[in-house]
This record gives C-alpha cells, sequence and structure tokens, in this order.
C-alpha cells in the first residue's frame, strides 16, 4: 500500500537539503552579505531568498499542486489542502555574525495538521525528518524525547521574544521560574534547533512566545514523533497561528505548562 505521508517525508528532506547545500556554501563567504532589516533586529540576507529558491524549486518539481508559505514570499497552489511552511534558514542573526548554528526547515500540513517536517543542520550534517505516525529520525536513525519527570533534573532551550518586546515582562517572569526550577537554560537563536534538539533527547524541554508558522512547522512534528508534547503555553494545539510553544518529552511538559500558563 502507498505511504503518502513517507513520500511527503522524502520530500521534505530532498528540499531541506537543498537549502541547506546553499547555506553551506554562502557561510564561508558571508562577509560579502547584503543584509536588510525587515523589523527591528529581524534581518534577511540574499542567502535567505536563494536558499528559499532552492528549496521552493524542489517542492514545485516535485508537488506542484500544493501550497506553499515561505517566509521570504514564495507561494505555490492556493486550492490544495497540502500546505509547505518553509523558513529557508532559521537563524540568520547568527548566520550574519558567524555563528554556526542555523537551519532550514520545512514542515507539511493538511486539514488534520501536520503531516511531514524536516529540520537540517547544515554546518553539521543533521537531518532530522519525521512523517505523522511514523516516528522521528536523525540521518535515519530512530529518536525519542528524554523520560526526565523533574524541572530540577532538566536542561531547557528558549529563545527571546525581539519581534513582541510588549510582551517582554511576562516572558522574563516565566524565563526567572525556569531558571530557580530548571538545572539550566540555554538560547542558541534556532527554534527549528533547539525543537529537533527536544526530540532527540539533547534538551529535555523548549518554550518561546513571539514566534512564527515557519520556525515552528518542522521541529514541532519531530517533538511530538519522537514520543513528546507540542503545545502553545496554554496547553492548546494552536502553536502555529498563536506563535507560542512549550515542547518536551511526555513527563515533563505538565511541569512546564505550569509555569508558562500562570507567566503567559
Amino acid at each position: 500500500m502507498r505511504d503518502q505521508a513517507a513520500e511527503f517525508e522524502a520530500v521534505a528532506v530532498d528540499a531541506a537539503r537543498a537549502g541547506g547545500q546553499v547555506l553551506r556554501a554562502r557561510f564561508a563567504d558571508r562577509g560579502r552579505l547584503s543584509v536588510t532589516s525587515k523589523a527591528r533586529h529581524d534581518y534577511v540576507t540574499e542567502v535567505d531568498h536563494q536558499a528559499e529558491a532552492a528549496v521552493v524549486d524542489v517542492l514545485r518539481k516535485r508537488v506542484p499542486e500544493h501550497s506553499i508559505l515561505a517566509e521570504e514570499g514564495s507561494r505555490g497552489a492556493a486550492n490544495s489542502c497540502y500546505r509547505w511552511i518553509v523558513d529557508p534558514l532559521d537563524g540568520t542573526t547568527n548566520f550574519i555574525h558567524g555563528v554556526p548554528t542555523f537551519a532550514v526547515s520545512i514542515g507539511l500540513t493538511d486539514e488534520i495538521g501536520l503531516v511531514a517536517g524536516s529540520v537540517f543542520d547544515p554546518c553539521r550534517d543533521e537531518m532530522f525528518h519525521a512523517r505523522r505516525g511514523g516516528g522521528a529520525f536523525l540521518n535515519g536513525a530512530p529518536i525519542s524525547c528524554t523520560q526526565v519527570d523533574e524541572l530540577d533534573a532538566a536542561l531547557i532551550a528558549t529563545g527571546f521574544p525581539f519581534r513582541e518586546l510588549d510582551r517582554l515582562d511576562a516572558y522574563l517572569d516565566a524565563f526567572e521560574r525556569f531558571v530557580r526550577a530548571t538545572s539550566g537554560i540555554r538560547r542558541a537563536g534556532a527554534a527549528s534547533l533547539d525543537l529537533a534538539y527536544t526530540a532527540c533527547g539533547r534538551y529535555d524541554g523548549f518554550f518561546e512566545i513571539g514566534l512564527s508558522p515557519w520556525d515552528l512547522a518542522g521541529g514541532a512534528l519531530l517533538v511530538a514523533e519522537a514520543g513528546g508534547r507540542a503545545t502553545d503555553v496554554h496547553g492548546g494545539l494552536e502553536f502555529l497561528t498563536s506563535g507560542s510553544i512549550v515542547a518536551a518529552g511526555s513527563r515533563l511538559h505538565a511541569a512546564m505548562l505550569s509555569i508558562t500558563s500562570a507567566a503567559l
């Protein structure tokens, strides 16, 4: 029987790798980048556009009937229940400054939810990928979230809400609670990799607010398929539209949610 989700997962992997090849090639030559600002502290380079073009080219060739929502504006068909959500360079600020923590993130949704996804780190040649009901993988090997169940033992990741500074006080309240409750917090600057690292057990959990759907689509599916939970900060499933997320292994998620739901 045809496994359509597996086919879409393969497309997500190939598209992310195509975008990642652009990022890897241009990273060594980033000193000549042309950088513009979309908003305060929110940057875009010609590399973002080049990587997006490479991703979209794969999608249009392999699934031309599907729609596309991409950070830098690419679009596909408008009448499909399938929608690809693309971040061609998650971690643009890191890229500009020479910090090798950035990724291509791709997720596919249908009328039910997330179907397939990939997050590719070109600096480490790490391809995280998943499909609904099929598990999550790193370079083809199965991965899983940790089974940590207490915040005191947990290492979690976060990101600062630089696009929504009006929510900074509430975020800092949550941040302080996590600082006091956990064994450590990391802020690397690429939400898709934070989610991928949560899915493979490098982090025990992740929370952030003020995100866009392309920051979340690929990584959220990884966490869910790795045995964890991904919700918004109040426990709902509308994280792609709310832009807030709490992701963790199934045992830790409730403990994290007790903080985010109270503070945020």
